[in-house]
């Protein structure tokens, strides 16, 4: 009679604001799923609650447990082996975050079950629930470094990638061993992406001749590429048209190399090799030769070697407008007028156009949605762009959250500008 009655007065109304151990344990025995999803989110529950919801028929249920951030780590140990993934998923997004708060106050039994259960979820048979743990942990540096070289080994690129490109707890030789024994395809574009890469580093990309992969390594301003390197590079790089564009727009080259580069590379990009501020006489004078010899072979007409000027101008007189936004970007892009939509990324964002030159041969999604949000523009124009004017395969794409929000922070985005020498 009173477990019916219970039943009743749980199934009309919501739990009260604050609850003891008596009242979630009577409420548990009318059965009502609406009140076990209701206690397995709740952070005033009592532990031994959180434990038995743990182990409920519904998955409902034991997402919420999963989920909570005062669910005794038992329980959560339990919820590693759930047969639902997205229980798991759950648990993994909360305890990779919780792990790296730990610190040497917290007892050793807690800390051990919190590790040994986010060990357990990398190495889950789902690569989401493993995603999910490498981009938590990418920043961490208080989380188990054999954890994180694991995930850098791992057979899917959404695993292996951000530590790979992110975590501190990978040392150089981490980076050489990883990179000498093979790694799955796009995870050696994320080595090349990292911070400040060691010369010994960026000379073992190098040497795998992975296409993509030098690519983004030469469009890494803080790659420290040594001369030899960079020699390597320029010795294939003639017939490897997507190391042109980047070679060109290199900051650090030597007047060696400028010469060597103009020796290959297309009319638009000699253009750019002439724009550059520190060239000696010397070589300023072998790139207007060569200048002049592309022109001849290319027969390239006036309406061509003036694409720039005009896309300016029409940016110009778009801004004079108060005309230079969204539409007009996503205008632009749909006629097919590359040159229009750089200028007025350019003009937008406030930076030198060979800036957002270097964001699109990167063809990375976070620095050119970063780039959009710099610019004012919204997260539609960013995923126009990024599949239309980028081209990034849509799997390394930036989606929008909601639909139509900017999925980083602000810090995030800043963080991605500034590593292109954009300030945000």
């Amino acid at each position: 009679m009173l477990k019916n009655l219970l039943a009743r007065v749980f199934h009309r109304k919501v739990l009260p604001s604050e609850i003891d151990y008596v009242q979630a344990r009577d409420a548990l025995e009318t059965q009502a799923l609406a009140v076990r999803r209701e206690l397995a989110a709740r952070d005033d529950v009592e532990p031994e609650i959180l434990y038995y919801l743990a182990q409920d028929e519904s998955a409902d249920v034991r997402r919420g447990v999963a989920a909570n951030a005062k669910t005794p780590q038992q329980a959560n140990k339990i919820l590693a082996d759930d047969e639902n993934d997205d229980v798991r998923c759950e648990l993994a997004t909360k305890i990779a975050r919780l792990v790296p708060t730990l610190d040497s106050g917290t007892a050793d039994r807690v800390l051990d079950l919190a590790i040994e259960v986010l060990e357990k979820l990398a190495a889950d048979k789902l690569p989401r629930v493993r995603q999910i743990i490498a981009e938590e942990i990418k920043h961490a540096a208080n989380v188990p470094p054999t954890l994180v070289r694991r995930l850098a080994r791992d057979v899917e690129a959404i695993v292996a990638a951000p530590v790979l490109e992110y975590s501190p707890l990978l040392s150089d030789e981490d980076l050489i061993e990883i990179i000498a024994s093979g790694t799955v395809t796009g995870a050696l574009q994320a080595v090349s992406r990292r911070r400040n890469l060691a010369g010994d580093v960026a000379n073992a990309v190098v040497a795998t001749l992975d296409i993509p992969a030098v690519a983004a390594l030469l469009t890494n301003p803080t790659a420290q590429i040594r001369e030899d390197t960079l020699d390597r590079i320029i010795e294939n790089a003639e017939g490897i048209e997507e190391w042109h564009q980047p070679l060109v727009l290199r900051p650090d080259l030597s007047m060696r190399a400028v010469r060597r580069i103009a020796g290959f590379v297309a009319y638009a990009l000699l253009e750019k090799l002439q724009e550059r501020t520190n060239l000696d006489e010397q070589t300023a004078t072998a790139i207007k030769k060569r200048v002049r010899e592309r022109i001849a072979v290319e027969d390239l007409s006036e309406d061509q070697t003036k694409a720039v000027e005009r896309a300016r101008q029409r940016v110009a007189e778009a801004q004079r407008r108060n005309a230079l936004n969204d539409s007009f970007v996503i205008d632009a892009l749909e006629a097919g007028d590359r040159a229009v939509v750089l200028e007025a990324l350019a003009a937008l964002a406030d930076v030198p156009p060979f800036a957002v030159d270097r964001i699109i041969a990167a063809r990375s999604g976070k620095a050119l949605t970063s780039l959009v949000w710099k610019a004012g523009l919204t997260m539609r124009t960013s995923l126009k762009l990024q599949a239309g004017f980028a081209k990034i395969p849509v799997s390394e794409m930036v989606l929008a959250r909601n639909g139509v929000d900017f999925p980083l922070e602000p810090s995030e985005m800043s963080w991605h500008l500034n590593y292109f020498g954009v300030a945000a």
